[in-house]
């Protein structure tokens, strides 16, 4: 992939073909980057102003919370806070509560007196249990509670006796 620039003179990665072939100065290329990373900035500066613990993430659509700042700030020179979220609004539940479930077009507002849209990526991490649709706790499998007990069974077995 290559980047292209937009007409908001913003890179955007993509493709183009040998006869779209977009030939881009380095001067707009440079002019290019330093709008990107004043943006940047800027949507840092208003995210650690917003982002503070226990301030609501509010889903525009229906103005609901459907979550809470947890991190005391961002993580430095990004707008990566640590948020605890409703598992139902990013489709890990299946019950009938889940209708709304995460998109790359959802729109958040972020505190209670916000008017600014955001977007969010949820984040799960691969040591993240798997979870029961239905419940929403980690979900046990039979083989690994038979092997826990097992192990449990063994454990005391080598303990000296009293």
């Amino acid at each position: 992939m290559e980047s292209i620039i937009t007409e908001e003179g913003i890179p955007q990665e993509g493709g183009t073909n040998d006869e779209e072939e977009v030939d881009v100065s380095d001067h707009d290329k440079e002019e290019a980057l330093k709008k990107l990373q004043q943006t940047g900035t800027r949507l840092q500066s208003e995210i650690s102003q917003l982002a503070v613990p226990g301030a609501s993430i509010i889903d525009k659509s229906d103005g609901k919370t459907i979550g809470k700042i947890v991190s005391a700030s961002p993580a430095s020179g990004t707008t990566v806070v640590l948020a605890q979220m409703r598992l139902d609004r990013l489709g890990l539940l299946s019950s009938s509560s889940a209708s709304k479930k995460w998109s790359q077009t959802n729109k958040i507002l972020i505190g209670n007196d916000s008017t600014k849209e955001y977007r969010y990526l949820p984040y799960l991490p691969i040591w993240w249990p798997e979870l029961d649709g239905e419940t929403g706790k980690e979900k046990i499998l039979e083989e690994e509670m038979t092997e826990q007990e097992e192990e449990d069974e063994d454990e005391l077995e080598e303990l000296p006796p009293r």
